[in-house]
């Protein structure tokens, strides 16, 4: 969704995006984590659909659609059956740095990795990397540390694995440009299409008497 389109393969919900949809999406960024909101190109849309602004009218419409059917989550269930075993933050530091291992070996370190109860969604933040700067005698040292909302913390790896990819790309590359997605797509070819399920969730979550789908 963010940057530009690369459509993996093999993905057959009825929702799974096409390059049709990319080009409609301008996102908005937060300047210290992976933001929620997005400007659109088209008319207003309903607060209902606020995780999905910068999608064409045409996708909103077929998730309000399911969402009034009351299937959104019946077809996230399906799609994703499980919930990943990433439960602590030993857990979460482990897993973020295999995949730093393996594809960002010559990254800033990662000194701290946790899950974070105060990472609201409702704050458009769904995971941040944070870099602290102190001096020490006559040095400066900085410090990287990625937090990950903790709502996240029950979810499908796909969800998990798209926000620590996310933060990780920033170790190397600070803006939101080609080669910043890039860096994600190498790390997880199926980035894009990942968050959209996410936004999906997300979306999920808004309706009244609304569950979390997936549990430890």
């Amino acid at each position: 969704m963010f940057g530009s389109p690369g459509m993996p393969a093999g993905m057959d919900h009825p929702l799974d995006m096409t390059r049709a949809f990319y080009p409609s999406v301008t996102p908005m960024r937060s300047s210290r984590g992976l933001a929620l909101t997005h400007t659109s190109h088209g008319s207003p849309k309903s607060s209902d659909m606020k995780y999905l602004l910068g999608y064409s009218d045409e996708l909103q419409n077929k998730v309000r659609a399911l969402t009034d059917a009351g299937k959104l989550g019946d077809m996230l269930q399906q799609r994703y059956p499980d919930a990943h075993g990433v439960r602590n933050d030993r857990a979460l530091y482990a897993y973020v740095m295999d995949l730093k291992n393996t594809y960002i070996r010559n990254g800033a370190q990662v000194n701290k990795v946790a899950f974070d109860s105060k990472l609201q969604v409702i704050a458009h933040a769904l995971g941040q990397h944070t870099t602290i700067s102190r001096v020490q005698g006559s040095k400066l040292k900085t410090k990287h540390e990625i937090r990950v909302a903790s709502v996240f913390r029950e979810t499908p790896e796909a969800f998990l694995k798209m926000i620590a990819v996310h933060e990780l790309a920033h170790l190397k590359e600070k803006h939101h440009d080609k080669a910043f997605y890039k860096l994600c797509e190498l790390m997880e070819p199926n980035y894009h299409q990942y968050e959209f399920d996410l936004r999906l969730y997300l979306t999920h979550l808004d309706l009244p008497g609304a569950k979390a789908l997936w549990t430890a």
